[in-house]
C-alpha cells in the first residue's frame, strides 16, 4: 500500500472514531443514559437492541428520530419513553443514526 493510501486510510479512521466520540458524548448529554444502556436493559431497551430491531427498516433513522422527540410506548412492553424536547431535530437524527450503527 502506497504512503498516501496509508495516509488516507488513517485521516479516515481517526475522523470515524471522532464522529463516533461526538455522537456518544451527545447520548451523554441529552441524558440519554438515565433510562438506556449501550449492552444492558435499564428502563428502556438498550442501544444494540434498538440497533438490532431496526437494522433492515429503511426509515429506521427517521422513526428512531420522530420517537426521541416525541415518545411513546408499547414498542418494548409497557415501558413509556417521555418526549425528549430539549432535543432538536438535527439531534434526534443525529442520536438515531449513531444507535443505528451500534453492533
Amino acid at each position: 500500500m502506497s504512503n498516501l493510501m496509508k495516509l488516507l486510510t488513517l485521516v479516515l479512521m481517526l475522523g470515524a472514531s471522532g464522529i463516533a466520540k461526538a455522537d456518544y458524548e451527545l447520548l451523554q448529554k441529552k441524558n440519554c443514559f438515565a433510562c438506556h444502556a449501550m449492552d444492558k436493559r435499564k428502563y428502556g431497551p438498550n442501544f444494540k437492541e434498538i440497533s438490532v430491531k431496526y437494522a433492515t427498516d429503511k426509515n429506521a433513522t427517521t422513526y428512531i428520530a420522530k420517537k426521541i422527540k416525541a415518545g411513546g410506548s408499547g414498542v418494548w412492553g409497557l415501558d413509556m419513553m417521555p418526549p425528549q424536547a430539549q432535543v432538536t431535530d438535527a439531534e434526534a437524527t443525529t442520536l438515531a443514526k449513531y444507535i443505528l450503527s451500534l453492533k
